[in-house]
Formats: structure tokens, C-alpha cells, sequence
């Protein structure tokens, strides 16, 4: 059993109190499902920063990630077959499947 990290991309933000209830509900909700392959079900980013070879910041990352979770699962595959029910999809957004590589 490996861990992965799903990295989550775009997808709508809620602009109302019934919107973001409903959002938190079908988080929830997506995450129940999961169970116990749930390591870590991570946070949403707020503000980012490139810190370059050369030391030089630059204002916001390029990769665009709007947060994370961290996961149990056999191969990639498995782990890509949870991202299915993932409500990042629902609004737009797209979810990138990293294997960890344990060296530590």
C-alpha cells in the first residue's frame, strides 16, 4: 500500500452561504466514501509564492493548485480511481495524482 497526493486544480468557489454549504457537504460527503484510504484530508491554498535556483521570489506559483489531500492505495491506478467522485470535478476543476516516493 503506497501513498499519493491529490493535488487539486480550479474549479468553481462557492459565492454564497447556501453554495459553500453545499460544497462543505459534498466534501464531506466524497470523503466518507473514501474512509480509512484517507491519510490526510489536507486544506485548501491560500496565497503562493516561486522561490527560483537563484533565489530570486516571484508573486504566485504556476501551477495553480488550489489544495490538497493525501491517500492509501495499491498502485496509481486505485489512487486515480478515488479522484472519481472528487467535487473539484463538479465545478470545473481537475485533480493530479503524485505518487510518494518514500526516501525518508
Amino acid at each position: 500500500m503506497g501513498s499519493y497526493v491529490f493535488g487539486y486544480l480550479g474549479g468553481a468557489m462557492a459565492s454564497t452561504e447556501e453554495e459553500r454549504n453545499a460544497a462543505m457537504a459534498a466534501w464531506g460527503a466524497w470523503f466518507g466514501q473514501l474512509g480509512s484510504a484517507v491519510l490526510d484530508a489536507g486544506n485548501p491554498f491560500a496565497g503562493s509564492t516561486s522561490v527560483a535556483s537563484d533565489g530570486s521570489v516571484n508573486g504566485g506559483a504556476r501551477s495553480g493548485l488550489a489544495g490538497y489531500s493525501v491517500v492509501a492505495a495499491d498502485s496509481l491506478e486505485a489512487a486515480a480511481e478515488l479522484v472519481k467522485g472528487c467535487p473539484v470535478l463538479a465545478t470545473g476543476g481537475s485533480v493530479d495524482v503524485y505518487e510518494v516516493f518514500p526516501v525518508m
